[in-house]
């Protein structure tokens, strides 16, 4: 491709629109190395389509001699013209359009494809504008023009183009294939696409028997029958009679019987049989039937010579007939045995050989199809259900043998050589399975219980079966599955399980993990028999020393101290020792080590109150001991994450333990314990006290690293969440270490935990014992507010001004958690403003909403009133620029509420503000006039 031009060079208003030109652009876009020139290129061939000339100059880029790149362009701009420019031709240019476009067609009927295919969509969203006011029979006139075009000499459309009527053929189905396809892509009104839609389908009858005759004639070649199934598709989609095509969708199934042609009639078979509207169609739906029960043998085959692409083919055309219209086949009484059969050929599909990802990928097309089924036999009326159980729960409890089959594990050699991504996708593929087997409980009810639990016992009592350890994993899974959703409190099979478990060897990391998840699963159960505790809790710790086992034994342990707590008194000590032996020795990743401590908070709110503090001591002053340690180091980037480490242990911990909502756990009959003196301290008060020094401490030298900061904030955050109003010993103390921190930085974890310790209020007035911020406290705030005030210095005019902008929204973020630390009290913001030169400036930045509650109350509160004066003109000067295109449109209302707000309250003032701030030239925006400010500040003072 040569270069006359070159578009980089000049801007592309100066650029004239010419055809080398547009060659020279196109050039630069597909060849030049330096992207900056191909955007410019970009930028300036956009503008090129949308121009007026472009009605022309496309014609003269499809020339024969141009290269394939310029002739796609050309028809690409011919389709931008008349999907978005239809308006701009006249009337009386639409016919010659018409012929120009299937000469083209005609003339690219042999290549290059990316063109023709364009040309094609151009031809459709042509008839899309005029049909069926201005084409009343699109599809047929379009078939004519392909018809065998009379000698060259005699002219007509396609005169010179090629007479090869093979690639006639193959471009009319290319049309034909699109003209659907632009349908769907188009933007439409929904009148004019109803009206579309209807005109379409009437065309349907021209189509059906041109693709019918095409697919059966022994002379079509592959490529027009691939091209013949793909249009079918296309059709399809727009909802064309199933009673009016079935004949050519059997004809489809002979060419799954074809290696070229299979994938593409899977996927016609699938679209076809797939819409919801061909269930009006029962009669055309049975008579597909024998035609999709006649692949059976075929997936046999498949299966059998490792065939993984047929197979799954077939599997997704059962599925498809199967699951779309599971209840209007089981509707057919007289037709009941076809559809079992084709119940029981999916049924093969879901037990295909193999593991699933690795080999074989066909079992989890079938899932969604047995929830389906059992929910359409459930919904029918009680007599007609007996019925269908009858015939079908036989077949749902093959299903349960072939899905936990399916779920087996593969050795212990073979799983460690798949990839990470093979055993997510296995990991996925079982919560699908337990998914289904919780379905299938469903239909099955406690006889599956009944039949898993026989089952694990045989296993578990044979020797031999028992070595094989992806058996009973598999069955342990099995009722995990249905544990997990499903009450099995009522269960008589549940304490032999209970009484099972502790006999299988948990040798195998697997079978271990199971086990734990299952024992997990059953906390509820354990929690009203907690008499079987004792077999079961032993098994847990043992467990729980284990890395491999870190994730399942510490959620079952949490699980079982959660639903358990109020038996757990005897293994209390067993509990803490073997939990505080991992902790101290690091066996487990951080995360669960978190888990691991919210558990003990929950086992030691269920201890009598006088032990509480006891054990509480041994639990943390191991892990006190090293903080304390760490503090004494300089600050060192090593020691910072097992600091965070420390205080998140802390945190965990205090978010459990509550020892007041355990005690309102329990009924007061059969309480054990006596509820503490008004003197008690909450535990969790004590060791804060005792801790609160070191922390202030590890503050002195981290203040400056968020993360840490956001440790220390975390373990008062969860404690005052957790203790309420006993944390009020601990109020002053906090307060005063908040100012300490927002003094050295503004940071969000600190103005959060502000938040927690805020006065509450109520409708009515105060809630009873507030936890209560001291005056002092406020300001020392305010104080740590002003020391901030060189973050935000020269930016408060842009902060709501500036979306986008990095800088801007770091102080929205920090203002509006500010707002809500001071929400529920007025006068806090007085406070502020009193004592705070930046008093104003926090007013100012709150939420819009916040603002149009804080200006009625300015005539009453003075300081309220001066913060207005004093700044008014600032807040009206950064509204209007808001509204004036300095900030998305979503947030014009909310700053429109505060001008109607400041000209309900303050009208004089308002007024004076909007002459000085409009008077500035170029305000809010270069484009709003003089007259036109003018206009909007007497509408609004109006």
């Amino acid at each position: 491709m040569e270069r006359p031009a070159n578009p980089g060079a000049d801007s592309p208003v100066e650029l004239e629109l010419t055809v080398e030109n547009v060659e020279s652009a196109l050039y630069q876009l597909y060849f030049d190395p330096d992207m900056e020139r191909k955007n410019v290129a970009q930028e300036w061939l956009t503008q090129a389509q949308g121009s007026a000339q472009a009605w022309h100059f496309c014609w003269a880029l499809l020339s024969p001699d141009k290269l394939p790149e310029v002739q796609f362009f050309g028809a690409s701009t011919l389709h931008t013209k008349i999907s978005r420019h239809w308006s701009d031709l006249p009337t009386d240019q639409h016919e010659g359009l018409r012929i120009q476009l299937l000469d083209h067609i005609l003339r690219f009927s042999s290549g290059p494809k990316m063109v023709l295919t364009r040309l094609c969509v151009s031809l459709a969203s042509m008839a899309l504008n005029l049909i069926p006011q201005a084409w009343l029979q699109p599809v047929a006139d379009m078939v004519r023009a392909f018809q065998p075009q009379k000698p060259a000499s005699e002219g007509g459309p396609g005169a010179e183009a090629s007479q090869d009527p093979h690639a006639h053929c193959l471009a009319l189905l290319e049309l034909l294939t699109v003209l659907p396809e632009e349908f769907q892509s188009s933007r439409l009104a929904q009148a004019r696409r109803t009206q579309l839609r209807e005109a379409l389908a009437g065309e349907w009858a021209v189509v059906c028997p041109m693709l019918c005759q095409l697919l059966q004639s022994q002379d079509s070649s592959n490529r027009v029958k691939d091209k013949v199934l793909r249009c079918l598709s296309s059709w399809v989609a727009l909802d064309v009679p199933l009673g009016e095509s079935h004949e050519l969708v059997q004809d489809c199934f002979t060419a799954l019987s074809d290696p070229e042609l299979f994938d593409t009639a899977v996927e016609t078979i699938v679209d076809a049989i797939s819409q919801p509207d061909c269930q009006r169609y029962v009669d055309a739906l049975v008579s597909l039937m024998p035609l999709v029960l006649g692949l059976h043998d075929q997936l046999k085959a498949a299966v059998q010579d490792g065939d993984m692409e047929t197979s799954h083919g077939i599997c997704r055309i059962a599925v498809a007939m199967g699951e779309t219209h599971s209840r209007v086949l089981l509707e057919q009484v007289d037709h009941w045995q076809e559809y079992l059969a084709l119940v029981n050929m999916i049924l093969y599909c879901t037990g295909i050989p193999g593991h699933y990802p690795v080999s074989e990928t066909t079992s989890s097309l079938t899932l969604t199809f047995w929830y389906t089924l059992q929910d359409d036999i459930l919904s029918f009326e009680e007599e007609k259900q007996a019925v269908y159980l009858q015939v079908y729960r036989p077949v749902y409890f093959q299903l349960v043998d072939v899905l936990l089959h399916k779920s087996h594990y593969p050795s212990q050699e073979e799983f460690t050589s798949w990839s990470s991504d093979d055993k997510e996708q296995f990991r996925i593929y079982r919560v699908d399975i337990s998914d289904t087997l919780m379905y299938v409980y469903e239909m099955l009810g406690a006889e599956l219980l009944s039949n898993l639990y026989d089952r694990l016992g045989r296993q578990l009592m044979d020797p031999q079966q028992s070595a094989i350890w992806q058996d009973t994993e598999a069955l342990l899974f099995g009722f995990q599955s249905i544990a997990e959703t499903i009450d099995v409190n009522y269960s008589d099979v549940i304490p032999g399980l209970i009484g099972l478990i502790p006999r299988i060897n948990i040798s195998n990391v697997m079978l271990a993990d199971t086990v734990m998840y299952t024992i997990g699963s059953l906390a509820e159960w354990l929690a009203d028999h907690p008499v079987m505790l004792g077999g079961i809790l032993p098994m847990v710790l043992q467990g729980l020393v284990k890395a491999e086992l870190s994730v399942s034994s510490v959620s079952t342990l949490k699980r079982i101290c959660r639903e358990c707590r109020h038996d757990l008194g005897p293994y209390a000590p067993d509990i803490l020792s073997v939990s505080q032996d991992v902790l101290v020795k690091e066996i487990h990743k951080s995360s669960q080590c978190m888990w691991l401590m919210q558990a003990l908070g929950f086992l030691l709110s269920a201890l009598p109150v006088d032990e509480i503090l006891g054990r509480l001591h041994s639990l943390i002053t191991p892990h006190v001991q090293r903080l304390d340690t760490l503090t004494q180091h300089e600050p060192d980037p090593s020691d910072k994450q097992s600091i965070v480490h420390i205080l998140g242990l802390l945190s965990s911990l205090f978010t459990t333990l509550d020892i007041n909502r355990q005690a309102d756990d329990l009924e007061p009959a059969a309480s054990p314990r006596l509820p503490p003196s008004q003197t008690t301290q909450h535990p969790v008060v004590v060791v804060l006290q005792q801790v609160f020094t070191l922390i202030q401490t590890i503050l002195s030298k981290w203040l400056d690293d968020s993360e840490v900061v956001e440790a220390v904030c975390a373990v008062f955050d969860k404690s005052v969440r957790t203790l309420l109003h006993d944390f009020g010993p601990m109020v002053a103390q906090l307060s005063e270490m908040l100012a300490q921190i927002y003094s050295a930085f503004p940071q969000a974890s600190a103005l959060d935990l502000a938040r927690q310790v805020r006065p509450p209020t109520h409708r009515s007035g105060p809630l009873k014992n507030p936890t209560f911020i001291p005056p002092t406290a406020i300001y020392a705030f305010a104080n740590s507010f002003s020391l901030s005030l060189p973050l935000f210095a020269g930016r408060w005019d842009s902060i709501a001004a500036v979306p986008g902008d990095a800088h801007s929204e770091s102080c929205q973020s920090v203002l509006r958690k500010l707002s809500l630390t001071v929400k529920g009290s007025f006068h806090h913001i007085c406070f502020l403003s009193k004592y705070n030169k930046s008093g104003h400036r926090c007013l100012l930045c709150l939420p819009c909403a916040r603002q149009t509650e804080l200006l009625p109350r300015c005539k009453d509160m003075p300081s309220l009133g001066e913060v207005l004066q004093r700044d008014g003109k600032l807040l009206t000067e950064t509204i209007l620029q808001a509204v004036g295109g300095g900030s998305p449109r979503s947030l014009t209302e909310p700053f429109s509420e505060v001008l109607l707000s400041l000209n309900s309250h303050c009208p004089a003032l308002l007024a004076q503000w909007l002459k000085e701030t409009l008077q500035t030239p170029g305000f809010p925006s270069a484009q709003v006039s003089t007259e036109q400010k003018h206009t909007f500040s007497q509408q609004l003072l109006r």
